[in-house]
């Protein structure tokens, strides 16, 4: 597609005075997006917030925020940003969806100990595809809508020895082992590649090149993301004298400490044929009592005057059966916008037939997929949903209401041993019930 038109222009940005969100307030804003954004707890830092400002008051701007394909599917811990594209297109900016076919062969060495495994072309083509399949659930990609596009289209074909010259002066390498992502690779004394070192690079490189094709202004990103995107911003103002801005948002993790879209069965994946509606339902339903309004603002298109409504409701009367219908709403709303509204009527016969007694068959029963071959009671109950903590699922146990295939489970910190195709009845009382199972078993 060409690029999008009619945008308005953004004056010069300072990258030495990041915007913090304790010091912005959104009534002072003339941008509808940026206040809700404001609103929804998505600023971490941006490098420019009344030059962004005064643009997007002013018309729409074309925006991009890049996923690289190291695997077939996103997961939980991508929804922040997918749902900050959506935010973008619901304000009538244009989302640019970059997918990295080129930075996945370098890797990012953002927040990891170890090089990621390199993978050959033909994995990457089929992780891009499993990828941009989700963005189609969020995003209309229709004429005039949001863009999607491969850097492998331009760092493909880079000339080595060319792009050094022209684009290899204007990092300071002083400056790049500053950066926290490489500051906290080398303080724990963990090798950093020369492969490695290049990534920040290329990604500044990617924001200059989508400047130049799409007329993009904004880079979004995680916080963690920070280093790279200001390097992209000053080196599109050093090659093309263009003036971009960075904008990110918070790493979101839940309250009792976890990172978001972790659980004790790994990833919580976005496509359905690597976790089913069903229980991708059932991690939404799981939240923590005290997440429930932050990931209602964060994750669902709730209005935010409902999501303060529910705010101050359960404030007045936090009983369980109010918290639960909102995590019930919370889940609900999640998987309808990945999954759609048709996927609800059968995931809710699940839970009431299971929740309201009997137990059922194996095979009506919801399927708890576990990582490792091995997995406490504790945090079996707790994945479950059938406790709301480790110290709740062992009163539990010791309560006597926790069984394995109909035996009751005396020791609180007794395992669960766990064969391929050999699935476990877990039960918490008479009436909740689940199978617990090998992921991908």
């Amino acid at each position: 597609r060409g690029p999008p038109a009619r945008f308005a222009p953004l004056r010069r940005a300072s990258t030495a005075e990041p915007a913090a969100p304790d010091a912005v307030d959104p009534s002072t804003l003339e941008s509808a997006f940026l206040r809700e954004f404001i609103g929804r707890g998505y600023l971490a830092q941006c490098t420019d917030l009344s030059g962004l400002d005064e643009a997007m008051s002013g018309g729409p701007v074309a925006a991009y925020l890049g996923f690289d394909a190291t695997a077939d599917s996103l997961h939980v811990g991508s929804l922040l940003q997918i749902m900050i594209l959506r935010l973008l297109q619901k304000h009538g900016h244009t989302p640019v969806v970059l997918v990295g076919g080129g930075t996945t062969k370098v890797g990012d060495p953002s927040g990891k100990d170890e090089s990621r495994k390199l993978l050959d072309d033909a994995a990457i083509a089929g992780n891009i595809a499993g990828i941009s399949s989700i963005f189609d659930k969020f995003l209309d990609f229709g004429p005039g809508g949001a863009v999607l596009v491969n850097n492998a289209d331009w760092l493909d074909e880079l000339a080595y020895v060319k792009f050094l010259r022209e684009f290899g002066s204007h990092f300071s390498v002083n400056r790049m082992l500053s950066f926290e992502s490489v500051k906290q690779r080398l303080g724990r004394e963990q090798p950093l590649s020369f492969l490695e070192f290049n990534y920040m690079i290329l990604q500044a490189y990617d924001f200059v090149e989508l400047a130049r094709r799409y007329d993009v202004k904004l880079q979004l990103g995680g916080s963690d993301q920070w280093g790279n995107i200001v390097s992209g911003v000053e080196l599109a103002r050093r090659v093309d004298r263009k003036s971009l801005v960075g904008l990110t948002a918070p790493l979101i993790a839940t309250s009792d400490g976890r990172k978001m879209g972790k659980t004790a069965e790994g990833a919580v994946w976005l496509s359905p044929g690597k976790l089913a509606p069903y229980d991708y339902w059932q991690f939404w339903r799981n939240t923590v009592d005290d997440d429930v309004v932050r990931f209602t603002r964060m994750f669902t298109d709730a209005p935010l005057d409902d999501v303060d409504a529910l705010e101050r409701e359960l404030a007045a009367a936090p009983d369980a059966a109010a918290v639960n219908a909102a995590k019930r709403r919370l889940a609900d709303a999640c998987t309808t916008l990945l999954h759609g509204a048709d996927a609800l009527p059968d995931i809710h016969a699940t839970v009431d037939r299971l929740f309201a007694g009997g137990g059922g068959s194996a095979a009506s029963l919801p399927r708890v997929a576990v990582g490792d071959a091995e997995i406490t009671v504790v945090d079996a109950l707790v994945s479950a949903g059938f406790a709301k903590s480790k110290s709740e699922a062992k009163r539990l146990i010791k309560g006597g209401g926790a069984r394995l295939d109909g035996e009751k489970v005396a020791d609180v910190d007794a395992i669960v041993a766990l064969a391929p195709g050999a699935d476990v009845k877990l039960s918490a009382g008479k009436k909740k019930h689940a199978m617990l199972a090998l992921a991908d078993a």
